[in-house]
Order: C-alpha cells, then structure tokens, then sequence
C-alpha cells in the first residue's frame, strides 16, 4: 500500500473559514429551519474565522432541527462543491491531473470542510479515498462520515465529471436510505465494512482535468500558504484560553485572571480575540458546552450536578445556556444518547 500523499492535518480541530457553516445555514433555511449560533451577517465578512467546535454546534444544531437522518447528511453533502471555497477550490479545479488536486487538497486540509479526515491510497485493490473518524464525537460521526464521503465525491466530479466510483463501504450497518446512496454516489453501498471508503479506478489519477493551468495553480498555492499561515497564528491565543478554561472545568474565572495568567493585559486579550473572530463568552461557552455534553454522556451525573460542576449557581441558567447551545435541554440530550 502506498499513500498518495500525507494530509496536513490529523484532527478535525482546526482554525475554519465560514463557507461551510453559511451553506448549513442556507440548507435549514430551505428546510424553513433558522440556526442559533453567529449570525449569517457576521458570517459572510471576508476575513471571518471559525473554531472548529463552534462548527460542530451548527451541524449539533442542523442535525436536532432538520433531521439526523442519512438521507439528510447525503442531500447536505451534495451541496458542497469545489467553488464552495474560493482559492483552495479554485486551485483544485485548474490542477493539471486529479493526482495534482488530490495532492493539492491533501496539502492544504485546513483550508477545507471536512471532520473525517480523508487518506488517499494505491494498493491491489486500486485507488482508495479512505474516512478516519476516529476522533469525530459519536453522536455525530455517522452524519459527518456521510456529509463528508459525498461532499468529497461531488467537489471531485466538478473536476473531472466523468469519474465513477468502483466500490462503496461504509462501517455502520445498514441504512432505510440506500436510494439516497445511489443518488449522491452513484453506486450502492457494502455496510458493515471494514473502513469507510471508496475504491476508484487508478487510470483516473493521470487524467488531465479540463480547466487545468499550471501558472493559476502557482498563484493559488501562494495565497492558500498566507492563508493557513493566518489561520494557524490566529489560533494560538484562542486556543490558549480554551485550554485555561477546560483545567478549571469551566467555571468563569473572568477575562482579567485568564489574562493575567497568560501575562496579557485584558485589552490585549479582548484583542486578540477579536482579531481570531472571537472572544472570551464565546470561548467560555464552547468550552462549558463540550464538558457538559461529555458529563451528561457518563450518564451518571444529573443536571443539577452538571450545572453545579460548570460553576453554574442555579441548574436554571444551565438549561437555559443549554438550549440555547443546542436546541435542545440537558434532560432531552441526555435521554437522547443513553
């Protein structure tokens, strides 16, 4: 086995441009659904950056609304394509061959959509797109492996519109919605797999694409590298804070003293999170989300022991943030993962 080229990254808990987020927003709105979280206006400013876990509350989000059905995550994923996002997309489409844009999209991960972090591979059994969602959270991994599996295959039919796949597995057993499947992929799937994967045919690597141009693909590769070079250093405080927060069990210890600890100023900090699209509420609530959906999931803990563990005074607050997190209350949430 010989993998065609490493991915840039190994988890799904990357710096996000918003393209993905504001195409979820417009696919509830077709389903006369309006999601909580940053509004679609601040969505849309140029330069607006996104934490990977505030991501993941919109598709918590589209999944308690719309519907966590695999007919939704496979109708959701063929709405991504390759201009869905911009320069990156942009520099895929003009590649010389689809073995040039595989490589390109493997090189610059972070620039893209996914969770489920895609491997591309050449063995016997010909050229495989393996998923590994290891690390996705479970109660979202089967609607993201699917969102993810065919966003890939329809942005890979924008570049080349003949490709057809040979084979198509999937881990988790089977599905009311094979139809569904044969739609977005055009083949049916194998379930109860050892991989999610699909298997394509070698030859289709060395296929020129149709608008392929090497000089656009040089400027485009240029400006994706002071892209992720942005993302990668707006991280660093951000992530700092989160970190602060999660030893402290998200309690609110209050800007002032994360600051000190990190020996800023309190302007400063505000700052520079401003600058990386965010700020300290926003933080402290993706942090206090994550934890209490990980206590709730012991199922040990009530919610008034969540509540009082998060530094909550009333269990009422609690619920009340809760709901406004996902839509749903910690009593429903719980229930709904046992």
């Amino acid at each position: 086995m010989a993998e065609l080229a490493a991915p840039a990254i190994r988890d799904w808990d990357y710096p996000r441009g918003t393209a993905s987020v504001l195409l979820m927003h417009r696919f509830a709105e077709e389903h006369g659904v309006t999601l909580p979280g940053v509004a679609v206006e601040e969505l849309r400013a140029p330069d607006r950056q996104l934490d990977a876990r505030q991501e993941l509350a919109v598709v918590r989000a589209l999944l308690s609304t719309v519907g966590s059905g695999d007919d939704v995550a496979l109708s959701l994923g063929c709405r991504y394509r390759a201009t869905t996002f911009g320069i990156f997309g942009f520099a895929c489409i003009s590649s010389p061959t689809m073995r040039d844009a595989m490589v390109f999209a493997l090189r610059y991960l972070d620039l893209s959509f996914t969770f489920c972090i895609p491997h591309v591979e050449l063995d016997a059994a010909g050229l495989r797109l393996v998923l590994d969602d290891s690390r996705v959270p479970e109660d979202v991994a089967r609607f993201l492996a699917l969102r993810d599996l065919s966003a890939i295959c329809t942005v890979m039919r924008d570049l080349l519109p003949e490709i057809s796949l040979e084979r198509l597995e999937f881990r988790f057993p089977s599905s009311s919605f094979v139809d569904s499947y044969r739609t977005a992929f055009g083949v049916s799937p194998i379930f109860g797999a050892a991989e999610h994967q699909v298997v394509l045919d070698p030859e289709l690597l060395n296929l020129p694409l149709p608008q392929a141009n090497e000089q656009t693909v040089a400027l485009c590769a240029a400006q994706c590298d002071a892209l992720v070079a942005r993302r990668r250093t707006r991280s660093g405080v951000p992530q700092l804070v989160r970190e602060r927060l999660v030893r402290l069990g998200g309690a609110d210890a209050g800007m002032d003293e994360i600051a000190r600890q990190l020996t800023l100023s309190a302007r400063t900090l505000r700052r520079r999170l401003t600058e990386a699209g965010t700020g300290y509420r926003q933080l402290l609530d993706e942090v206090r989300q994550t934890l209490a959906e990980e206590m709730l999931d012991t199922g040990v803990l009530s919610v008034d022991d969540v509540a009082l563990r998060l530094g909550y005074a009333e269990a009422s607050s609690f619920i009340y943030a809760f709901k406004r997190w996902t839509g749903t209350t910690p009593a429903a949430y719980a229930r709904r993962n046992r």
